[in-house]
């Protein structure tokens, strides 16, 4: 009989211990796996600032969310390695004379050869350059009222600002005989492109036939045109 009561006593003594050796055992086990309760698993695509920055496509820039581009490299502007102007570059001198920047004068020269004087200054608050060395000079549309360019005097580049001038000569006809047109007026341009040439009363109205200009130069003793 104390046989039977010690074994009984046993066994619930064995059965308590099972029950606290559960209980620890549930509550040492750590947090449940995400993948079980149905939360998500970070994966190595996600960002971890919340994805507000992708990875740009190649031989694109990323941008920082704002429209800036990422990448290190400076734009030119636009500009192609020309200078601001567009026109090439000419910050050795300034800009070059166009024929709306300057006032024209044309008078007559008997001594020591009879020519027309062509007298060119720039307008008020202008300073610029006539670094094309020879002028478009020419007497009506046709071809024939062209004058020739005979290479005489000439500086490059001559700047005119102020009361500063440039001359440069024409003999209106170099042929003999009684051949040629009459004109009144002669058309003037700095250069053969410009789209403004200038328009000029002439002292008289004289025989044109195969006309010929000197280049420009300060100096009229210069630019009397003479046939070579």
């Amino acid at each position: 009989m104390m046989r039977s009561r010690s074994a009984t006593r046993s066994t619930r003594l064995f059965l308590a211990a099972a029950a606290v050796t559960a209980l620890a055992a549930t509550t040492a086990c750590g947090p449940e796996d995400p993948a079980e309760n149905g939360a998500a698993t970070p994966t190595a695509a996600s960002s971890s600032d919340g994805g507000a920055k992708g990875e740009a496509p190649a031989g694109e820039s990323a941008t920082d969310g704002g429209g800036t581009a990422a990448s290190g490299s400076k734009s030119n502007g636009g500009t192609g390695g020309e200078s601001a102007s567009g026109t090439g570059d000419k910050s050795g001198y300034g800009q070059s004379c166009g024929t709306n920047d300057l006032d024209f004068t044309v008078t007559w020269e008997a001594q020591p050869i009879s020519h027309y004087l062509i007298t060119a200054k720039a307008k008020s608050g202008i300073t610029c350059y006539l670094d094309v060395n020879t002028p478009s000079v020419s007497f009506g549309s046709g071809a024939d009222g062209v004058t020739s360019p005979v290479g005489q005097g000439g500086e490059d580049p001559i700047k005119l600002s102020g009361s500063s001038v440039a001359y440069a000569g024409v003999n209106v006809k170099t042929t003999q005989g009684e051949g040629g047109k009459q004109f009144e007026h002669v058309i003037i341009a700095t250069t053969e492109e410009d789209p403004n040439p200038a328009q000029v009363e002439l002292p008289d109205a004289p025989t044109v036939d195969k006309p010929i200009v000197t280049n420009w130069s300060t100096e009229r003793g210069e630019t009397i045109p003479r046939v070579i």
